[in-house]
Formats: C-alpha cells, sequence, structure tokens
C-alpha cells in the first residue's frame, strides 16, 4: 500500500489515525492495570480499610493505582469527546461542552490522586 493510498483510507481530511492509536493503547493499558487492580485485591488477606490502606501505602499500590486513574480519566475523556463531536453539530456547544468535559476530568483525577497521596502518604490520627 502506497502513502497515498494510506492516506485515503482515512477519509477526506486525512487526519485521525492518532486519535485511534490512542484509544486502543488506552483500553490495552485500562485491561492490565484493571487486571492488575483485581488480582491485587484478591491476594489481600482482606479488604478491610486498614488493609486497603497499608497495601496503597507501598509503591506495588500506589504507583500503578496513580497510573490506573490518569488512564482512566483519559480514556473517558477521550470517549467523551467523540461522542461530542459526532452529536454535537453547533462549534460553540461543541468548543463550552469540551471544556466543561475537561474541566471535569481534570479535576475528578486531581481530586481521585490527592486521596491516593492522602492514603499513600498520609500519618496514622
Amino acid at each position: 500500500m502506497s502513502a497515498d493510498e494510506s492516506l485515503s483510507a482515512l477519509g477526506p481530511v486525512r487526519e485521525g489515525g492518532e486519535h485511534w492509536v490512542a484509544e486502543r493503547v488506552s483500553s490495552l493499558a485500562l485491561l492490565l492495570l484493571g487486571s492488575w487492580l483485581i488480582a491485587s485485591l484478591l491476594f489481600l488477606p482482606a479488604l478491610d480499610q486498614s488493609t486497603l490502606r497499608e497495601w496503597l501505602r507501598t509503591p506495588f499500590g500506589a504507583v500503578p493505582m496513580a497510573l490506573f486513574i490518569i488512564v482512566s480519566f483519559q480514556h473517558g475523556l477521550n470517549g467523551l469527546k467523540v461522542a461530542v463531536e459526532d452529536y454535537v453539530h453547533d462549534e460553540g456547544n461543541r468548543f463550552g461542552l469540551n471544556t466543561l468535559l475537561l474541566f471535569l476530568a481534570v479535576g475528578g483525577a486531581a481530586l481521585a490522586l490527592f486521596a491516593l497521596g492522602k492514603i499513600a502518604f498520609g500519618s496514622e490520627a
């Protein structure tokens, strides 16, 4: 397949391939991180608050959990942006809704990472 043929496969705009790849990569990352989360929870001796807190205070709990939070919010935002691009036709409404979604995703991820940081680095009360 020549370069011109591969460009024509992207349609008249000739863009969108990066977004498709980014969706697939984040999906794979979520599959791996989700499997890690489920397996980790199954191997814990108990699912009470103190056990989960101690688990999240280790690098093997906190770092993948932070990655899970970041990738989840990024993947969700990208999916919602696709829906907005497909179904909101007015450019002003599309810009406003995409901006609102970005603020909500960044705010939600920041709140989740803050909570994780409080657990991982917090002191006993």
